[in-house]
């Protein structure tokens, strides 16, 4: 079919027709010749012999010079500039009435139209090759007896037309996804057809899978992975138990989040003979059901991570194995891969074994109901869980006195309706709870990452470690130079640097500086990612260290189950080359990035719907950012942030000290510092722009 379409032109140059009218003149009418013909104009596009204008096909005119480059539309929405790629031309300037069928962000190829003496070269987008987005998102609405999709982007700037029979049931304030856009020549405006409708823009469904679209992550598993969960049974055979090693008797709990939806993680401990502790550390063997290459596996690594939105989780597995098969729910038999660690009287590990075993848990903890059976010494498994926090006390004192960072930084918690509206909002702080999960968890990591880096490196097994650069050297010279504006110590000569961070913030704690301290030092560390490159994590201070103990919402543990059983049952046989980890390692990275700014952008639509009906309020709040253009404010009471302009700073003209990350009045010397405390009132909330105003309150 492509060599008959592309006959077809070279005989016909001057030919612009419909796929419909092509179709009939190459007897391409029946269902599978026709999908054949879309096959091959889609290829011939590519290789630029044929080229869409609107509707209609036609062959690429040869002897022109191809000009490709990034098609940047103006704030205003009336004009373009196409940014072109290998060439030594300038911008061409784009007048509206040809910017074709092009949006902001897209890859364009361009035609001169004309070169005015001391003006920019002129030209007209002719071809799309390659969209920034081919899906948009917006609100359907009605304009006289006309409909229109508004995007959402505000970069787009352009509404797309909507034909009555391509509404597809939606109806007129509506949060839809346009697709199969094109340009007719009937109209200026884009036209397309909705292609999925998450329901009335603003409600809680809609703005869920707005985020999940933005973000690119998938809410619903394809029919082939529903279809090979059928085949997974929800029994255990008789031989995969006499396989493992059988630790049902034990006295082993989990200790979760209240909302926890699924339990990958469970604990235990009890005295040997020899007067020692055994520790155990249970994660959930998501790699017996998940197995390489299947198609469960082949949409985990799609999806890389689970998605935590306010009040809607997008799982990386389906709920099957994810809230049933692979959690660790209570009274129930499950398969575990367990870290079972002997500690002696100096809580020092002086033995470990990684097996994978059946466990059954006897208590499904929340971590209030074992914070309060630290501080009353009384409830179930007292002795184990004060046990356990003794040894997690330890381990977490012995971190920090090597240098691991503790940061603090807070979370929230948002209590929602039947509707998904926060009525009220909560600030979580970490309790010795938390950290007797967070620091087993951290021991288990190491454990593993370290069995397989010892020795010589040259012959080292491929593995998926989580590594943590030191921080970038002039990101550091401005945080030291920050650090003694304020007053602090800090010796950026140090051999152990991480410790001197560390030391730093025990200092803040408490002051009015803690706050700005924790949120610079952050941002002056390096991004943690994955990598089979074993750099050793900077932040915590470990040599080795990888993530094991999240199987059932991170890809790279899943990744690391299916190698550490390979290497420990059959030393020879290398599941992944290094490249393959290599460019798991970069997906998945980006990935959980993708996933951050997700959750991110979650919770500040969470907050602006809360702040939204209290405008005129007054907010104590600490400067969270300062710009040339004004101060970030965080609301204390909720960790809302906003915005206070520079131009809403009427008392003095402001001056941006950028390397002090404060603003300074140049009449009054009054300064703004990151860090400091200020009261301020509640003047916008802007869902559509996702902006928040302040102003301060003198």
């Amino acid at each position: 079919m492509k060599n008959k379409t592309k006959e077809f032109f070279q005989k016909q140059p001057n030919a612009k027709l419909k796929i419909k009218e092509l179709a009939r003149k190459l007897d391409a009418n029946t269902a599978k010749k026709y999908a054949e013909l879309k096959e091959a104009i889609y290829f011939l596009t590519k290789d630029d012999f044929l080229v869409r204008r609107g509707k209609r096909i036609e062959k690429v005119k040869s002897g022109l010079k191809k000009l490709v480059g990034v098609f940047q539309l103006s704030k205003e929405g009336t004009y373009a500039f196409v940014i072109l790629k290998k060439s030594k031309l300038s911008d061409i300037f784009i007048p509206e009435k040809h910017f074709g069928l092009a949006f902001h962000g897209d890859t364009v190829e361009v035609k001169l139209l004309k070169n005015k003496q001391g003006k920019n070269l002129e030209g007209e987008v002719v071809k799309i090759i390659e969209r920034k987005n081919d899906k948009i998102i917006g609100t359907l609405v009605k304009r006289k007896k006309l409909f229109f999709v508004e995007p959402k982007e505000k970069s787009i700037q352009r509404n797309i037309f909507i034909n009555d029979e391509d509404l597809n049931g939606a109806k007129v304030g509506d949060l839809v996804e346009v697709t199969d856009i094109f340009l007719s020549h009937r109209s200026s405006h884009p036209e397309g057809i909705i292609g999925a409708n998450f329901g009335a823009a603003g409600s809680f469904k809609a703005e869920i899978a707005s985020i999940a679209k933005e973000f690119e992550f998938e809410v619903d598993f394809p029919s082939q992975v529903e279809k090979e969960l059928e085949s997974i049974s929800s029994e255990i055979e008789k031989e995969e138990i006499a396989n493992r090693i059988d630790l049902r008797e034990e006295n082993i709990f989990t200790i979760d989040p209240a909302d926890a939806k699924d339990f990958d993680d469970a604990v235990s401990v009890k005295k040997l003979e020899n007067g020692n502790l055994s520790v155990g550390i249970h994660i959930a063997d998501v790699s017996h059901y998940v197995t390489h290459n299947s198609k469960i596996y082949e949409e985990a690594l799609k999806r890389g991570t689970s998605v935590y939105l306010v009040g809607k989780v997008i799982p990386m597995l389906p709920e099957k194995l994810s809230n049933n098969l692979c959690s660790l729910v209570p009274n129930k038999d499950r398969l575990a891969y367990s870290v079972i660690l002997e500690f002696d009287s100096k809580i020092k590990v002086v033995n470990y074994q990684i097996k994978k075993s059946i466990i059954n848990s006897k208590r499904r903890f929340t971590y209030e109901e074992v914070q309060e059976i630290i501080e009353s010494g009384k409830g179930e498994f007292l002795e184990e869980i004060t046990q356990l926090n003794i040894i997690a006390k330890h381990l977490r004192n012995e971190r920090s006195k090597a240098g691991s960072i503790n940061f603090s930084r807070p979370e929230i918690k948002f209590e929602l309706d039947e509707n998904g509206k926060p009525i009220a909002v909560n600030i979580k702080t970490m309790k010795e709870s938390n950290q007797l999960i967070e620091e087993l968890m951290l021991l288990a990591n190491r454990i593993v990452a370290g069995h397989f880096n010892k020795g010589d490196r040259k012959i080292q097994k491929p593995f998926v470690y989580r590594i943590h650069d030191k921080p970038d050297e002039t990101k550091l010279f401005e945080f030291v130079q920050f650090v003694k504006s304020l007053g602090y110590k800090f010796n950026s000569t140090s051999k152990n640097l991480s410790k001197e961070f560390q030391q730093l913030l025990v200092e803040a704690e408490g002051t009015k500086e803690e706050a700005v301290l924790n949120e610079i030092a952050i941002r002056t560390m390096a991004k943690a990612v994955y990598s089979p490159k074993n750099i050793g994590h900077y932040g915590l201070g470990f040599p080795n260290y990888s993530h094991f103990t999240s199987p059932i919402r991170r890809f790279p543990d899943l990744i690391v189950h299916l190698l550490t059983y390979n290497y420990l049952e059959n030393n020879d046989n290398h599941l992944y080359s290094l490249d393959e980890l290599n460019e798991i390692c970069e997906h998945t990275s980006l990935q959980e990035r993708n996933a951050v700014s997700a959750e991110r952008l979650s919770i500040k639509l969470k907050q602006m719907e809360f702040l939204k009906d209290k405008l005129g309020n007054d907010f104590e709040g600490i400067i969270s950012g300062v710009t040339n253009f004004g101060l970030f404010i965080e609301v204390s009471e909720n960790l809302a942030e906003g915005l206070v302009r520079m131009s809403d700073l009427d008392d003095d003209y402001y001056e941006f000290d950028e390397k002090n990350y404060s603003i300074i009045g140049r009449r009054t010397k009054r300064i703004f510092r990151l860090g400091d405390k200020v009261t301020v009132k509640l003047i916008r909330v802007d869902e559509e722009k996702r902006e928040v105003d302040f102003l301060i309150v003198e």
